[in-house]
């Protein structure tokens, strides 16, 4: 099982390939924000545990260990993203949020707000009522 960090890493990686068709070191360091010294330390752990296949000047590919973890978790953040945004938490907030509580909700925490945002979504008539006790309570 990764760790929250390297979620980070697969999730970053897994968007790159997928907007740009690679991902090299020097793209996953501005992704992230970190040294391209960190980044080639957590690949070369990614390409140890068989989430990627790392080789040296030449880039990477992700396994399809690597492929299917990437694709959850993006599924995860644009899902956590979908909740904050339908319970009315303020665009600007959002993605900074997603990234705090991401790592720590469970798979079973995970699938409930899947369910609730189904539940909203059937019926947009849902949706403008939570927005209504959004606004009495911000009073």
């Amino acid at each position: 099982m990764p760790t929250p960090s390297m979620e980070d890493y697969i999730e970053q990686i897994y968007l790159l390939i997928d907007t740009k068709g690679y991902a090299r070191v020097s793209d996953i360091a501005g992704a992230l924000s970190v040294h391209p010294s960190s980044v080639t330390k957590m690949v070369q752990k990614l390409d140890k545990d068989e989430y990627l296949v790392y080789e040296r000047y030449r880039g990477l590919v992700l396994t399809a260990k690597g492929q299917k973890i990437g694709q959850r978790l993006v599924e995860r953040h644009d899902l956590l993203e979908r909740f904050l945004s339908v319970i009315g938490v303020e665009e600007t907030h959002i993605y900074e949020d997603v990234e705090g509580i991401e790592h720590h909700l469970s798979s079973d925490s995970i699938n409930r707000i899947a369910d609730l945002i189904e539940y909203f979504e059937e019926d947009p008539a849902r949706i403008d009522a939570l927005k209504k006790v959004n606004e009495r309570n911000k009073e």
